[in-house]
């Protein structure tokens, strides 16, 4: 089963369906930022954008940057380490990409009382 018979392709809303939903999974993320970021693609590379969300993917790998508000009772670097983890675990795993890197912007904090 080593023959290659095709080609597979992968949109790149996949990958953002990915991110999201591990990120929105994740206990102490209230939601993705409001935030639609913009920028160019990083050499070649193509861009996923979504609300809060932005995946550049290269030849065999892909960065993302997230944008999102959290508890604030909850420890925010960990919290951002465990997405770095998780979301680079998803992706390698459902997708077989590598992942450069996972850049987590914490836009804002949400206080037990007050509506997200």
């Amino acid at each position: 089963m080593d023959e290659i018979i095709g080609k597979v392709t992968i949109a790149p809303e996949v990958l953002t369906t990915i991110v999201r939903q591990t990120t929105l999974s994740q206990p102490g993320v209230v939601r993705l930022s409001g935030r639609t970021p913009n920028g160019m693609s990083r050499l070649l590379g193509r861009v996923a954008v979504g609300e809060g969300l932005r995946i550049t993917i290269g030849e065999e790998t892909i960065a993302v940057d997230l944008y999102l508000v959290a508890k604030a009772d909850e420890n925010l670097l960990q919290l951002g380490q465990t997405l770095q983890n998780e979301i680079t675990r998803a992706i390698s795993h459902m997708v077989g990409l590598g992942v450069s890197a996972v850049n987590v912007h914490i836009e804002d904090v949400v206080f037990a009382g007050n509506p997200p």
